[in-house]
C-alpha cells in the first residue's frame, strides 16, 4: 500500500472573550435576529489586548501534539493572515515555544482556504518521504483589523487556532488523507482585502487613510463565489478519488456562513444534517475554522473512525481548496479557553 498523511492528533482553542451578537448590536445598527438569520452566527470570540496569533497557535499545537501522544515534528507549518509581524514569520517561533528549536517552520497564506493548503503541503512533505510527522496550524485573530461601523465584517469574524498532526502512514488507514483539490483567482482578489502593511500601499508614499488598516469584503459577491468554488472543487476532488454524495458522511466546510454551508451541501446532495456547523459558537475564524470545528465535532463524538469526511474552504485571493479523508480513531479534547 503506497505511502500516506494520516491525521494522528487535533487541538484548539479560543480566547476567553466571548462577544455576543446583543454587544455588536450596540455599537452597528443591526440584532441578534438579524445577524442570526443571515449568518447563523450567535457568538464569538475575540483575544485580549496584547494576545498575538502565535500565542493562540502555540496552545492549540500543543494540544494536537497531546492528541497525538507525541512531543516532537518535522516541519510546522501555520496558516495565517494576521501572523505577529510582516516579518519574521510566526512558525519559527511557535515551534520553539513548543519545545522544537531547530526544526523547519513556515507562514502560509490563503486566507479562510490556509488550512486546507496546509494540509496539502504537509501530506506532499510526507508522501516525498521528506517528513514523518507535521504539524499544520491555523490561526488568525481578526478582531484587531475589523472597523466596529462595518456591518459587512464585524458580525462575522471571530479569533482562534486550531491544529493537526499529521503522520507518515498507508492510504488504507483510517486517518488518511485520500485527495486534494486546490485552486486560486486573482483577478477577484479586491472581493477581501486589508489594503495596509503591504509593499503596494508603502511603496506610494501617500498618508495612510484609517479604512485601509481595516478588513474591506464584498459580501454578496464572496458569497456567490464561496458558494461556486466550494461545490466545484468539492465535486472535483470526488470525482477524482470515485466518491459519491452518498459515500459523504460528514461535510465540513470552511465556517463563514451558514447558508453558504448549506447552500454548497444542497449543490452537492449531501443532506444538511450531515453539514458540522460549528460558526454559531465562534463565526468566522478564517484559517482555524475548519480545525476547530472538526476538534468540536470530534470531542462531542459525532466523529467515528472509518467514517468519509469531506473538506472544503474558501478564502481571499481568492483561493480555494478540499481534501478527503477517512476520520481515525484519535482522542480529541474539548476547545476550553487556557
Amino acid at each position: 500500500m503506497s505511502r500516506s498523511a494520516v491525521l494522528a492528533g487535533l487541538g484548539a482553542m479560543v480566547p476567553e472573550r466571548v462577544v455576543d451578537n446583543d454587544e455588536i448590536a450596540r455599537t452597528i445598527d443591526t440584532d441578534d435576529a438579524w445577524i442570526r438569520t443571515r449568518t447563523g452566527i450567535s457568538r464569538r470570540h475575540w483575544v485580549a489586548p496584547g494576545t498575538a496569533t502565535g500565542d493562540l497557535a502555540t496552545v492549540a499545537g500543543r494540544r494536537a501534539l497531546e492528541s497525538a501522544g507525541v512531543d516532537s515534528v518535522d516541519l510546522v507549518i501555520l496558516a495565517t493572515s494576521t501572523p505577529n509581524q510582516p516579518m519574521p514569520a510566526t512558525a519559527p517561533e511557535v515551534a520553539t515555544r513548543l519545545g522544537m528549536a531547530g526544526v523547519p517552520g513556515y507562514d502560509l497564506s490563503a486566507a479562510c482556504a490556509g488550512f486546507v493548503y496546509g494540509l496539502h503541503a504537509a501530506a506532499g512533505s510526507i508522501v516525498a518521504g521528506l517528513s514523518e510527522r507535521v504539524l499544520v496550524i491555523g490561526a488568525d485573530i481578526w478582531s484587531t483589523r475589523l472597523d466596529p461601523a462595518d456591518r459587512a465584517t464585524a458580525i462575522i469574524f471571530g479569533d482562534g487556532a486550531g491544529a493537526a498532526v499529521l503522520r507518515a502512514g498507508t492510504a488504507d488507514e483510517p486517518g488518511a488523507l485520500v485527495g486534494f483539490d486546490l485552486g486560486s483567482d486573482g483577478a477577484n482578489r479586491d472581493l477581501a482585502v486589508l489594503p495596509a502593511g503591504g509593499s503596494r500601499q508603502r511603496s506610494r508614499r501617500e498618508p495612510l487613510r484609517e479604512e485601509d488598516n481595516y478588513l474591506a469584503m464584498r459580501g454578496k459577491e464572496i458569497f456567490t463565489h464561496a458558494v461556486d468554488r466550494m461545490a466545484g472543487s468539492s465535486e472535483a476532488l470526488m470525482d477524482s478519488i470515485g466518491w459519491s454524495s452518498e459515500d459523504v458522511d460528514w461535510f465540513v466546510g470552511h465556517q463563514a456562513n451558514v447558508r453558504i454551508l448549506h447552500t454548497v451541501a444542497d449543490v452537492m446532495n449531501v443532506p444538511r444534517e450531515q453539514v458540522v456547523v460549528h460558526l454559531d459558537k465562534v463565526g468566522n475564524t478564517s484559517a482555524a475554522s475548519i480545525p476547530l470545528a472538526l476538534t468540536d465535532a470530534a470531542a462531542e463524538g459525532r466523529l467515528a473512525p472509518g467514517q468519509r469526511v469531506l473538506l472544503t474552504a474558501f478564502g481571499g485571493g481568492l483561493s480555494w481548496g478540499s481534501a478527503a479523508l477517512s476520520w481515525p480513531d484519535i482522542k480529541v479534547a474539548g476547545i476550553e479557553s487556557p
